[in-house]
């Protein structure tokens, strides 16, 4: 998986940003930025189509990633879904439908549902320039107040954080219910969010929903707070992406949380352990903290001596899953 934005939205990025002042960018970014940390809601924090531009050229990049890595996953654990429909609830600059055109060329039918004019005028804007998709529906609504339209793919990133934890829950509840497929919900990688991604989990699975990633089960989470379940991935930032953000580094890391569900007509592969942590190695051996399809966790200790499975695990990554 490439966690770089694909050609044409990158594309599309630069072309909009061309010509356009990058201190002002930047400036709006930091503004936005702070704004959200404070807890303002998106009408205040993005007001007009520069506001949209520059959160696009900050954060749609990790924003990408990580959907795009919670989607590869479900991808691994269904490999015969193939959803045309896609609805991109809270789509922002449409971030979550460019990663779902990305991971499944099938997706070619999108609903885009936000809020925020601005940031859905954007997103709308973006994916006419590079004539993705065959099909795209807008929707100006609060996520709340409106019914989502019914897709085989449903996503809702960065969403949930915004809302306090009962409406989150009825959300995703609503969420659900308009689920053809599947349902991916993405989240910071905060313990906060993982509290609120593992109620929901006991919400949908009572409902009769699949768990197709992270979990390799249906049963409790086993992690025990402090620790929380969370991913981390690292994405290339380009130069436009370094000057709204001010920063020099050539790469980010995000961390975020998610959760992937199915309907039980979705057919899922058999379920593998899951590397919750990054995984240590010394001379002699690789350590792996696993989440595993027994409903347990494991710190297992794979040596080198032990040539097949060594090799089978050796280059096994923070959150991939293994044999």
């Amino acid at each position: 998986m490439n966690p770089a934005l694909p050609a044409p939205l990158a594309d599309a990025l630069d072309a909009l940003a061309e010509g356009r002042s990058g201190r002002d960018l930047a400036e709006r970014a930091q503004t936005i930025s702070a704004l959200y940390r404070s807890g303002a809601p998106s009408s205040r924090a993005i007001r007009d189509e520069m506001d949209a531009l520059a959160y696009a050229l900050t954060r749609m990049p990790a924003t990408y990633a990580a959907v795009r890595a919670a989607l590869e996953a479900l991808a691994e654990r269904a490999p015969d879904f193939a959803p045309r429909t896609v609805a991109d609830i809270g789509c922002g600059p449409g971030t979550a439908s460019w990663a779902a055109m990305d991971a499944f060329h099938s997706a070619d039918d999108l609903s885009l549902i936000d809020g925020n004019k601005a940031l859905l005028d954007l997103a709308t804007e973006m994916i006419r320039r590079s004539e993705q998709a065959a099909a795209t529906s807008r929707t100006l609504a609060s996520l709340d107040a409106t019914p989502p339209p019914s897709a085989e793919l449903v996503i809702a990133a960065y969403v949930l954080t915004e809302m306090p934890d009962a409406a989150a829950s009825k959300l995703a509840e609503r969420l659900w219910d308009a689920t053809e497929g599947a349902l991916v919900l993405v989240e910071p990688g905060t313990p906060a969010s993982w509290v609120r991604l593992m109620t929901i989990r006991s919400m949908l699975i009572n409902a009769g929903a699949m768990v197709a990633a992270p979990c390799p089960h249906h049963a409790p989470c086993p992690i025990i707070p402090s620790d929380w379940c969370h991913f981390s991935q690292r994405l290339p930032r380009s130069r436009a992406h370094r000057l709204a953000k001010g920063g020099d580094a050539p790469f980010e890391d995000e961390k975020f949380a998610y959760l992937a569900v199915v309907r039980p007509s979705v057919a899922l592969e058999p379920p593998r352990p899951r590397v919750l942590a990054l995984p240590l190695e010394d001379k002699a051996a690789v350590s792996l903290k696993l989440c595993e399809p027994s409903g347990g966790l494991a710190l297992r200790r794979i040596v080198k001596r032990d040539k097949d499975t060594y090799r089978a695990v050796r280059r096994a990554g923070w959150g991939d899953v293994v044999e």
